[in-house]
């Protein structure tokens, strides 16, 4: 049964946990950075062409862009319009690029390009009132075949949703119907359903889209239908009424506002062009963190320099763990109790096999040393004091020795921490003095066991990943290590014991 005194720390502990897993979770769904390293996303990049004839005077030249297109997130805009001024500018709810110079002589052609990254996130309202439906004024006899065809759509319909895909299906050019015949025969076919539905009360308009295809040139918009249901718009196709957006379709412009402005030229024309890009997913995310509070709270504005230090110091928690699930629930004697962790940081810059052979031959050169000093009856002071010398003049002379040998391995055993090396030579010297070898033996290979260990977590692509992009995940680490505290029971290694005592059927 358990404590009641400890119920606290229980909860306190899942809570923290629990926190960690929260926050990580917050991250990834609000920034988009993987859990996995190396995870790739699309990126189609869309260009804008606009070709027109100037009139030899002043140009202003108007494009209509995206800014939240439903499905996609725009992660970068550019224009490429040698002697133009560019800015986007808002005006009337709509954005709009705008290029402009004084004296234009000729054919021009400007160029807006621009990054999308699909996303299912879904897109905000970004309208301040809800949109109603325009008044429409129509002359007979088309407003008695229009009378009629919204009385049709209305009887088969209770929805807005509905009450549309009716009003397509009658329209379409290949009915029977006389009514149809009339109304179409203006031609603009989705000009003619936003003006039906709206003199039927739903709010409706036209949109834009484009469709997406790798490596496509002199692509033209695509139109379709939206109508708003009360709550948000909804995309149809006016030809086949199915409700919704394709995939790979691409919402370039919504509403009413035109799609190309020029003002001082002639014969104006937009196409588009787009390709299929693929990029890492954390790159991606660190050019979103920008935009998002939550990317103030990671390591992204940092330095570079500082960033590659964190990198290193954020592993550290990893190395603590497995020390403590070594020592505590495993058993494995260590010569001092964090010893393995610095020396699997070192291994994490030199490499395993080059670290293990350094660290050995340091230590071992270092207990003859010891050896030599003790016969000198020193104060302990001034012995720990000439072993770190020495323990410097040992890593010179590897380093050296490594170089004149070909190999750069020497020259990265610097980051064996020098005073916890002289110490370590130290208390294994004692300790070979009143255990005996056999002592010395166990701790040092249970040392260099545990940081191999530590090593292969700390070195994992993926424990870098989780650690640098997800730092919360720490808060986790943390709770484990204090359930493991409170372990008291048997280690693994203490079992052995037990085992003339088996029990025979």
């Amino acid at each position: 049964m358990t404590n009641p005194s400890r119920i606290p720390f229980y909860v306190a502990v899942l809570l923290l946990i629990g926190a960690g897993i929260a926050l990580a979770i917050w991250r990834h769904m609000e920034l988009g950075i993987p859990w996995l390293a190396g995870e790739q996303r699309p990126v189609w990049m869309v260009e804008a062409r606009i070709d027109f004839d100037s009139n030899n005077g002043p140009v202003l030249a108007s494009l209509n862009v995206p800014e939240q297109p439903p499905g996609f997130s725009i992660i970068s805009e550019q224009a490429a319009s040698p002697g133009y001024g560019f800015s986007i500018v808002g005006k009337n709810g709509n954005r709009r690029a705008e290029w402009t110079k004084r004296d234009v002589v000729g054919p021009q052609t400007l160029y807006f390009k621009a990054q999308f990254v699909p996303s299912d996130r879904d897109r905000p309202d970004l309208s301040s009132r809800k949109p109603r439906a325009h008044d429409v004024f129509w002359e007979e006899p088309q407003a008695t075949a229009v009378r009629e065809i919204l009385d049709q759509a209305r009887e088969r319909s209770s929805t807005p949703e509905s009450m549309t895909r009716e009003v397509i299906r009658l329209m379409r050019p290949d009915g029977a119907n006389q009514n149809t015949a009339l109304l179409a025969s203006g031609g603009d076919n989705i000009s003619l359903l936003v003006k039906m539905l709206n003199h039927a009360g739903i709010p409706a308009r036209t949109a834009d889209g484009l469709r997406l295809e790798d490596a496509r040139r002199r692509q033209q918009l695509m139109p379709f239908l939206q109508i708003y249901n009360g709550s948000r718009w909804l995309t149809f196709d006016p030809k086949t009424g199915e409700q919704g957006l394709p995939d790979n379709l691409l919402l370039w412009r919504e509403g009413s506002a035109s799609l190309l402005d020029v003002v001082g030229g002639d014969n104006s024309r937009v196409s588009f062009s787009m390709l299929r890009q693929t990029v890492p997913a954390l790159q991606l995310a660190t050019m979103q963190s920008k935009s998002n509070s939550l990317g103030y709270l990671g390591f992204y504005e940092l330095p570079i320099e500082e960033q590659s230090m964190f990198r290193l110091l954020l592993l550290l928690p990893l190395g603590a763990f497995v020390v403590a699930f070594m020592r505590m629930l495993i058993g494995i004697r260590t010569s001092g109790t964090f010893m393995p962790v610095l020396i699997a940081v070192a291994f994490v810059q030199t490499a395993l096999i080059p670290g293990l052979i350094a660290f050995v031959a340091i230590v071992a050169i270092g207990l003859l040393m010891r050896g030599y000093l003790s016969s000198l009856n020193l104060l302990l002071v001034s012995r720990i004091s000439a072993l770190i010398i020495l323990v410097i003049f040992i890593t010179a002379g590897l380093s050296v020795f490594g170089y004149q040998m070909g190999f750069n391995t020497g020259m990265t055993v610097t980051f064996f921490p020098m005073v916890i090396i002289a110490w370590t030579i130290e208390r294994m010297s004692i300790l070979w003095e009143e255990e005996g070898v056999r002592e010395v033996l166990i701790q040092g290979t249970g040392s260099l066991f545990v940081a191999v260990c530590a090593y292969l977590l700390m070195s994992a692509p993926l424990s870098g990943h989780l650690t640098f992009n997800f730092p919360e995940l720490h808060l986790v680490i943390l709770g484990l290590i204090l359930l493991m505290g409170q372990y008291t029971g048997y280690k693994l290694t203490e079992l052995r014991r037990f085992s003339p005592m088996k029990v025979y059927d």
